[in-house]
């Protein structure tokens, strides 16, 4: 962070309640730029949140703890605010390294911008690391969902690229690392379930135009045949019998938004 070659940034290092060495390092290094917060540990979420309400600059970017930028990360990002003046959120690519190794990213994960909505539905192909975003966007957006324990970054841009574009920049400008035993994605199994919570939330918003209300139905049933699966290989027949129940709802409902499509929409 502090090798930027944009160098007019604060950095506000919050600190979830670790029982390392944070706050001694960060306050060894006597930045005024950098300012050290500590919250009593209540998830990614808040700590986002919490560094979001202390921010005094209008653009925010976020670094995770095992991710890192590219040395001119921001100053690529902000010369793109100026080149599109039209967008308010920003994302770049990647390098994945998993377990120490390079890594190439499937074509499940290829992304893209502007109205990405239905690009998003599958996983979540915006990392947090490689945004820039108006301060005031996020606000209305209403921040993280601190009731999200995981997928909190899928919930957040389901619900900002409903109504909102986004530029991608196609330039490897963060690191990614993976495969270690404290990543928060390998705490909890079935990710799908935290997804397809997202996606009820994002359907009943208020939001959504029919075809994505159309698309974010598909995308529960889709979900929720894996979660069906899965349950079922466990031999945890109560938990498929569920998801195979939310699975057939969904397809009624998906068909119901397609006919309300076809009858109000289509020409």
């Amino acid at each position: 962070m502090i090798d930027q070659t944009f160098i007019d940034w604060e950095l506000i290092v919050v600190d979830d309640g670790s029982t390392d060495s944070t706050d001694v390092i960060v306050r060894q290094s006597n930045d005024e730029r950098i300012k050290y917060v500590r919250q009593q540990n209540a998830g990614v979420s808040a700590a986002r949140n919490h560094g979001v309400s202390l921010a005094r600059y209008p653009w925010l970017a976020f670094l995770d703890s095992d991710d890192w930028w590219q040395p001119s990360k921001l100053e690529k990002q902000l010369k793109a605010v100026g080149d599109f003046p039209q967008y308010r959120a920003f994302y770049t690519n990647e390098i994945w390294i998993r377990r120490g190794r390079r890594v190439n990213q499937k074509r499940k994960h290829r992304k893209s911008g502007g109205w990405i909505y239905q690009n998003c539905l599958p996983l979540c192909i915006i990392s947090p690391s490689s945004v820039i975003l108006k301060k005031s966007l996020l606000c209305e957006t209403n921040g993280f969902d601190e009731s999200f324990p995981v997928c909190e970054d899928y919930e957040l841009w389901l619900r900002l690229t409903c109504q909102n574009p986004v530029c991608f920049l196609d330039e490897d400008l963060i690191v990614k690392t993976g495969g270690h035993s404290d990543q928060l994605s390998r705490s909890r199994w079935g990710l799908d379930r935290f997804r397809i919570r997202a996606l009820e939330k994002s359907f009943h918003s208020g939001r959504l135009t029919p075809i994505q209300r159309v698309w974010t139905a598909r995308e529960i049933v889709a979900k929720a045949q894996i979660l069906e699966t899965g349950y079922r290989n466990r031999g945890k027949l109560r938990g498929a019998s569920k998801y195979e129940d939310l699975a057939a709802n969904w397809a009624k409902a998906e068909s119901r938004n397609v006919q309300f499509r076809s009858k109000h929409i289509e020409v």
